[in-house]
């Protein structure tokens, strides 16, 4: 992406953010991360990305969904005598469509994208509005879907290795 279409991406995660109330510090607002995820799809593939603290214990974010904006799937793989993170998402504004490991939901409400459904295979939906959570356990496959409002999702988790999660796709880049 260019960086004007960084700024642009940048620019509405934080009005997403300031809509919902969450203050941010300009050192927090100018480092809002742009994941495309590689793809140079961000509107529907990718997600902003707020990080308030990372360390060897554990790990603090925000993270910004535009409208029907999708996460990839993905795992957290272990990482030597760590079993992988464990992260718990609280919804803090809009409705997510967390999919992951498990009994399939007869009619879920979201979609992957057409053309790159067949890297979406974690088929059991939960629908989490505000102030609902759940917790994914380590090396869990999921994916998750904004609803048409878009969202945002407080995750609380252990420490957050991005560049090491393993990702359907293969064409997934995430840095």
């Amino acid at each position: 992406m260019s960086p004007s279409t960084i700024s642009l991406f940048r620019s509405r995660c934080a009005h997403l953010l300031h809509r919902a109330g969450i203050v941010l510090t300009d050192a927090e607002l100018a480092s809002i991360e742009v994941a495309d995820m590689g793809l140079g799809r961000f509107e529907t593939e990718g997600i902003g990305v707020v990080v308030y603290i990372n360390n060897d214990r554990y790990c603090a974010k925000e993270l910004v969904m535009l409208p029907g904006q999708t996460c990839p799937e993905h795992r957290h793989p272990p990482v030597g005598a760590d079993p992988g993170k464990q992260e718990t998402f609280r919804v803090r504004t809009g409705l997510v469509y967390l999919h992951v490991e498990g009994e399939p939901t007869p009619a879920p409400r979201a979609a992957p994208p057409a053309d790159r459904a067949a890297f979406y295979t974690a088929a059991r939906e939960i629908v989490l509005r505000p102030g609902e959570q759940f917790t994914i356990p380590p090396d869990t496959l999921h994916w998750f879907q904004a609803g048409p409002e878009g969202a945002i999702v407080s995750e609380f988790s252990s420490t957050s290795r991005d560049g090491l999660d393993n990702f359907t796709d293969p064409a997934v880049r995430r840095v």
